[in-house]
């Protein structure tokens, strides 16, 4: 018997693509009861800023095939069978490996994701014809137990102001979850090294400036009731939820940029797949202009080199990471050898 399917008509820079979505009527988010296409139909009604956030950017998808409550992976490599207006790009891996990512062009690449059972995409900070080299500075505010939204919020507006002063210009989006994420465009001339410097300068900063309420700190165990920078957040390979895309959580909210003004009166649970496709028609794509006048991170470097200096040096990498040069142990503080008082 053939499987049901539906062929959904997918506009973009080439014209009009049909894109078939099999199980249309496999519900993903149980919750609101939003299905298979009718996430593919959101995708179709942000396409056009869905793909100026996200696209011609390696891509991660994380990918449900039982719905949001079911088993789920990462493709990092292009899934098989990806028409051919579908391409991937070969990028360079923390392990020197090199492997090819998708890439998507148009909104029916994105479209094509979803009916490979796509609910979250997680792009580079740097672009498929460069992506050695960052084009976004990303910084992840992290609320820890016992914060939530409301605490990010204030921390989000300083580190506006962190960055306009090392001359960046910030944008915002919720995470989909608790959490924010700031943005600045920068021009591509530096390595993910240097810009993981420039974020870890930017996070230090603003933790001088609010110590009750920021944290840098890498271990659970010594964060507290803070808000987290997410630094590791800025090295190669490692991705966040693109503005736009879903997220799989029970209420089916989407990662959505914010313009500055509106910050302090969100709530980032009315930010779903029923309400942002209206958003955008009435409210515009507050991250349309991101990339006009991209900044640099030389004056962030600069406090970097001041505060490695004054002895404050690299911190720690993910656990997948090779050991990186001058990083300190990879052990909890509270597991760590303390020194032997016999031997001093």
């Amino acid at each position: 018997m053939a499987s049901e399917a539906v062929i959904l008509p997918v506009g973009g820079p080439h014209g009009e693509r049909e894109v078939r979505i099999s199980s249309p009527g496999r519900i993903l988010w149980p919750e609101p009861g939003i299905s298979k296409l009718d996430l593919a139909r959101y995708i179709v009604a942000v396409g056009e800023a869905f793909v100026a956030a996200n696209g011609d950017r390696p891509v991660s998808l994380q990918r449900f095939p039982d719905g949001i409550d079911g088993e789920q992976f990462f493709s990092k490599n292009p899934p098989k069978g990806a028409p051919e207006f579908v391409r991937s790009v070969m990028v360079v891996y923390p392990s020197a490996r090199s492997h090819p990512q998708l890439v998507i062009d148009e909104p029916a690449a994105a479209v094509w994701a979803v009916q490979m059972n796509t609910v979250v995409f997680h792009p580079w900070a740097s672009r498929a014809g460069n992506s050695d080299n960052p084009d976004q500075l990303r910084i992840d505010l992290d609320p820890q137990p016992g914060t939530d939204f409301a605490d990010a919020v204030p921390v989000a507006l300083e580190l506006r102001s962190v960055l306009a002063e090392a001359g960046l210009t910030a944008f915002i989006k919720t995470s989909g979850n608790r959490g924010l994420h700031v943005f600045a465009a920068i021009e591509p001339v530096h390595e993910f090294l240097d810009v993981r410097h420039a974020v870890i300068a930017a996070s230090r900063e603003l933790e001088r400036r609010m110590p009750q309420k920021v944290t840098t700190a890498w271990w659970k165990e010594e964060r507290g009731r803070r808000v987290f920078v997410d630094f590791n957040q800025a090295n190669r390979d490692r991705t966040i939820a693109g503005a736009y895309s879903p997220r799989a959580l029970a209420h089916a909210p989407v990662s959505c940029p914010l313009a500055w003004d509106e910050l302090e009166n969100a709530d980032p649970r009315n930010y779903t797949l029923a309400t942002v496709p209206e958003r955008l028609k009435t409210v515009g794509d507050p991250w349309a202009d991101m990339h006009a006048t991209p900044g640099t991170i030389g004056e962030l470097l600069g406090w970097w080199k001041r505060d490695v200096e004054a002895g404050l040096g690299e911190l720690p990498f993910p656990p997948d990471y090779p050991k990186m040069p001058g990083e300190p142990p990879r052990v909890q503080p509270s597991r760590a050898r303390k020194p032997d008082p016999a031997a001093t």
